[in-house]
C-alpha cells in the first residue's frame, strides 16, 4: 500500500483487503481457544515459529494478528503485539525490557496508572526509576545523560496536554544506549508518529481513539521485530492476551480512524479557542492554541492536536463540579477518544488510582476539567459549555 495515501485511505486499506479463504471484506472473528493439526510435524513447526499459524489463543490469534499488522502499518513499524488493555501493554513492555539493576527515566505528567507503575511497582523488582518534572527539560536531559536504559514518554500528556520533544530526547537517550517508548494514545498515528521522530517503541491504549466507540478494551505496542519479540514472549507467559472479539471491534473502528480524528481535532480546536476567551475560564490547556508554551514544538511534530483539552474555572473544585454536573451533552465518565464527548476531573479520570496527596504533588490544578470532545457538532458542544459555565 502506498505511503503517499491519505490517512483515511490508509486506515481503510492497509494490509489485508479481503479474507484469503472466503473473500470477505470484513475480517472474520477467530473465536477459537485452540487450533488443530493433521500431523505432529506441522504442529511442531507452527509451535516453534518455523511456519505461520496458530496453536493456542493465549499465544496468538488470526483476528488479533491482523489488528496488530494494521496498527503497525499506520505507525510505520515492522510489527507489534496486542494486549487485553493499554496498561497491560505498558506493564508487559516494562517487565520484558527492564531487569533488576536497570535505570528507567520518565516524566511526572504521565497517566496516573503509568506513574504508579514507575513509582510503586517497578522499584519493588530492583529497577531504579527516576520521575522528572515534565517542564524541567534540563533536569530531564541531565537524568538521561546520567545513565539510562529506558526512557518512557507520553506526549501530549494526560490530562494537562504538555508536549515533549520526541526527536531531541530520543537522540539523547540513544547516546546512552537507552530504548525510547512513547505513549501515543492521545495523538494516534493520524496526528503523530513517534517512530519517525526517533522513538523505538510506540504504545496505545486501543480502548481510546483506535477503538473510538467505548465498546472494546485493548492495548498495542509497535516497533522493531527484535524489540517486540521479548514483549510478545512475556505476554504469552503472563496471559494478557487480547480477546478476538475485541480485536474484531477494533479492526472495524480503524476504518473510520482518519475521519474521526479529523473531527476530534476540529472540535477540540474550536472549543479551546472558545474557552480561552470565556470570562469564567482561568486557563485552557491545548497544544493547538498559540498560548500553549510548546505550541511551536507541537506544530513541528504533530499533524493535528487531538481531541482532548483541559481547562480550569474560577471557584476551584466546587465550581468545576457545578460545571460538569450542568453539562447536557457530555457524559461524566472516565474514558476518552469515543464518538461521544466525555468530561470529568483528573481525580476521577486520569489520576483516579492516585491519592489526593499524589494528585496535589503532580501539579494538576484542583479545578481542572478534562474534556474529551466527541464527533458532535462543535456549535452544539459550545452552546452546552456556555450554558454550564453560565451557572457559575
Amino acid at each position: 500500500m502506498s505511503s503517499r495515501w491519505g490517512e483515511s485511505t490508509r486506515s481503510v486499506h492497509l494490509r489485508a483487503r479481503k479474507d484469503p479463504v472466503t473473500g470477505a471484506i470484513v475480517p472474520p472473528i477467530s473465536q477459537s481457544a485452540a487450533y488443530a493439526f493433521d500431523d505432529l510435524e506441522s504442529w511442531r513447526r507452527v509451535a516453534l515459529g518455523e511456519s505461520d499459524g496458530d496453536t493456542y489463543g493465549r499465544n496468538s490469534n488470526p483476528t488479533s494478528r491482523l489488528l496488530v499488522e494494521r496498527v503497525a502499518a499506520l505507525e510505520g513499524a515492522e510489527t507489534g503485539a496486542s494486549f487485553a488493555t493499554g496498561m497491560a501493554a505498558i506493564t508487559t513492555s516494562m517487565f520484558a525490557l527492564l531487569d533488576p539493576g536497570k535505570r528507567a527515566v520518565t516524566i511526572r505528567d504521565a497517566y496516573g496508572a503509568t506513574f504508579l507503575m514507575f513509582t510503586e511497582i517497578l522499584p519493588r523488582f530492583g529497577i531504579e526509576c527516576v520521575v522528572c518534572d515534565t517542564d524541567d527539560t534540563e533536569g530531564l536531559e541531565r537524568e538521561i545523560a546520567t545513565g539510562c536504559d529506558l526512557l518512557y514518554l507520553e506526549t501530549p500528556t494526560n490530562p494537562v496536554l504538555k508536549v515533549l520533544d520526541i526527536a531531541a530526547l530520543s537522540a539523547l537517550a540513544h547516546e546512552q544506549g537507552a530504548l525510547v517508548l512513547v505513549d501515543n494514545t492521545f495523538a494516534t498515528p493520524v496526528n503523530q508518529r513517534p517512530l519517525e521522530l526517533g522513538a523505538d517503541l510506540v504504545i496505545h491504549s486501543a480502548t481510546k481513539y483506535l477503538g473510538g466507540h467505548n465498546d472494546a478494551l485493548g492495548g498495542i505496542v509497535c516497533g522493531r521485530s527484535e524489540l517486540i519479540e521479548p514483549i510478545n514472549r512475556h505476554r504469552e507467559l503472563t496471559g494478557a492476551a487480547l480477546d478476538p472479539h475485541s480485536a474484531f471491534l477494533l479492526l472495524r473502528s480503524l476504518k473510520t480512524l482518519g475521519l474521526r480524528i479529523a473531527r476530534h481535532n476540529e472540535n477540540a480546536q474550536h472549543l479551546a479557542t472558545f474557552l480561552q476567551a470565556h470570562a469564567r475560564v482561568e486557563q485552557v490547556f491545548y497544544p493547538g492554541l498559540e498560548s500553549h508554551p510548546r505550541h511551536e514544538l507541537a506544530c513541528r511534530q504533530m499533524r493535528g492536536f487531538g481531541g482532548v483539552l483541559s481547562f480550569t474555572v474560577e471557584g476551584g473544585m466546587e465550581a468545576a463540579g457545578r460545571v460538569l454536573s450542568s453539562l447536557r451533552l457530555a457524559y461524566l465518565a472516565p474514558n476518552l477518544g469515543q464518538v461521544e464527548t466525555i468530561a470529568g476531573p483528573a481525580a476521577l479520570t486520569s489520576h483516579v488510582e492516585l491519592s489526593a496527596e499524589q494528585i496535589e504533588a503532580s501539579g494538576v490544578p484542583a479545578s481542572l476539567i478534562r474534556y474529551a470532545t466527541g464527533i458532535e457538532d462543535a456549535e452544539d458542544l459550545q452552546a452546552d459549555l456556555e450554558q454550564a459555565l453560565g451557572r457559575l
